[in-house]
């Protein structure tokens, strides 16, 4: 019996071990940045000095996943819809505490993110909004956070995890560019 293709299976399943593990936010790799080559842009530093790992009661768990990406997508889609043609606008995140916190349950065997009126999404973001010619409309920082997210209903898709996050995107946009 040949020893080859015992040694190919294993060196895959090495190379899967290693690249097909949970990515996290904070992975050097990961962009930084979404839609430099477009009229709205969003960018922001490293997901590590955010609140939500900072002050995460799970910083393993806060960390996993592409949700920094997936809200400056959403971000960068929905600003796209609303800013009128010509004008260009920078955003830069600068902290995210996204809605719930990580909790352990006696039931479970790992925590769990909970959703309590106590743990609100909240954003801090800086901005500058400029017409056509390069002049600036507006700019500056907001720390924008929706402290009754559970209050009102569930944003759709109910199944979304960043679906009150998403919510508080929606809200600064509609009040901030009118």
């Amino acid at each position: 019996m040949s020893t080859r293709p015992v040694l190919l299976a294993l060196l895959l399943a090495l190379t899967a071990c290693a690249t097909g593990g949970p990515r996290t936010v904070t992975d050097q790799a990961r962009p930084r940045a979404v839609g430099q080559d477009s009229a709205v842009s969003v960018r922001w530093g490293d997901p590590a000095e955010f609140a939500e790992l900072r002050y995460s009661q799970n910083r393993r768990l806060a960390a996993q996943g592409d949700w920094v990406v997936e809200l400056a997508d959403y971000m960068q889609e929905r600003l796209t819809k609303v800013v009128p043609a010509g004008e260009r606008v920078d955003v830069e995140i600068l902290d995210i505490q996204r809605a719930g916190q990580y909790e352990w349950l006696y039931s479970q065997t790992d925590d769990v993110r909970v959703l309590r009126d106590v743990y609100p999404p909240r954003m801090t973001l800086q901005f500058s909004r400029k017409d056509a010619s390069g002049a600036v409309i507006a700019e500056g920082e907001r720390k924008i956070a929706d402290l009754a997210y559970l209050q009102s209903p569930a944003p759709f898709p109910s199944s979304d995890p960043l679906r009150y996050d998403k919510r508080l995107i929606d809200t600064w946009i509609r009040r901030e560019f009118k």
